[in-house]
Order: structure tokens, then C-alpha cells, then sequence
């Protein structure tokens, strides 16, 4: 049972801030407190995407190792430092794996004879791009709501939800007690 849970702590974590994020919300009178909450919250979403896009053992879907076009830099002198060097398109160290196929800088050539295809294990970019985009908006959001804070702040004398909520109701009592006179 405990390794259950300390295999999934990020999760815990996430579930943890999610929580707190809508505590704080629903219960905080004053609207700072109440933004702050929010952005507890959005933080915990954000961490639960950047989870389900991250993949043990994978990496950046990016073109290296047998994705990496052969003839790169074969135009112009057979590429720069040690690729030039050794007249590889991929780098300096070489040698050979346990199973006796050959490799260049860790990757396994692409062009090893027999055995299987080889695949890469890449993680999933699209919700971590998702995630900066949500950053911005989220800091934009926050922004503009301490901005209204501000203005209520400035016509209310206060922040707090319900002497805002009074002052709204005796406003509204005054201006329909004076259309009826």
C-alpha cells in the first residue's frame, strides 16, 4: 500500500493543491484570497497535464540518433568539430552495444544489420505547449482580476465579498425607495 502511494506522489500533490485551491475559494471572503485560490487550483490542472504528457524513459520528440538525416552536413565538409572529424553525421564516440550492434554518441546506428527496428520512446509535447500557452492566459487573467480588485477597492472602501454584497443591496434600497417618492 505504500508503495502505491509513493509511486503516484505527484499525484497526491496535485490532488493536495486541487483542494486547497477550491478550500480557499469557496471559503475566503476576501477577493485576493479568493484569486490566490484560483491560481492554486490552475496550478494543480497544470501540473496534472504536464503528468499525463510526461513519459518514463522518453524524450524530447526532436530529430536525433536514426531520425537524423544521414547526409546532414555532407555538403559542406562533412559537418562541424567532431563531426568532421570522424566523417559521421551524428558525433564522436562509437562502438559497439551488448547485442554487437554498432552505435554513435549512445544511439544505436540506424543502419545496423539484422534484429528488430529500432523505436525511440518520446514524450508527448503537445500538453506541455499547452500548459505555457495556459501559463500566459492565467497570468493574464490574474492580472486583470487584481485589477478589478483594485476598483472595487476604490468605490467600496473594501475587499471583503460581503460588506461589498451590503453596501450593493443598500444601494439598490436607496435608489428604489427614491424612484417611488
Amino acid at each position: 500500500m505504500a508503495e502505491f502511494i509513493f509511486e503516484r506522489y505527484n499525484y497526491w500533490a496535485i490532488i493536495i493543491l486541487m483542494m486547497v485551491g477550491l478550500y480557499v475559494t469557496f471559503q475566503a471572503g476576501n477577493m485576493i484570497k479568493r484569486l490566490i485560490g484560483l491560481s492554486v487550483f490552475q496550478t494543480s490542472v497544470f501540473l496534472f497535464y504536464i503528468t499525463l504528457g510526461k513519459i518514463n524513459g522518453g524524450s524530447a520528440p526532436i530529430l536525433f540518433g536514426r531520425d537524423y538525416p544521414k547526409d546532414y552536413g555532407d555538403d559542406h565538409g562533412g559537418g562541424h568539430g567532431a563531426d568532421a572529424a570522424h566523417g559521421a553525421g551524428y558525433g564522436a564516440a562509437s562502438g559497439v552495444d551488448e547485442l554487437g550492434r554498432p552505435f554513435i554518441d549512445g544511439i544505436i546506428d540506424p543502419n545496423h544489420i539484422g534484429g528488430q527496428p529500432l523505436q525511440e520512446v518520446y514524450s508527448n509535447p503537445l500538453p506541455h505547449v499547452l500548459i505555457l500557452t495556459a501559463i500566459v492566459v492565467g497570468v493574464a487573467t490574474l492580472a486583470v482580476g487584481l485589477a478589478i480588485v483594485v476598483r472595487i477597492r476604490e468605490s467600496y472602501g473594501t475587499i471583503e465579498m460581503d460588506e461589498v454584497r451590503e453596501a450593493d443591496i443598500q444601494h439598490a434600497e436607496t435608489e428604489s425607495s427614491a424612484e417611488t417618492a
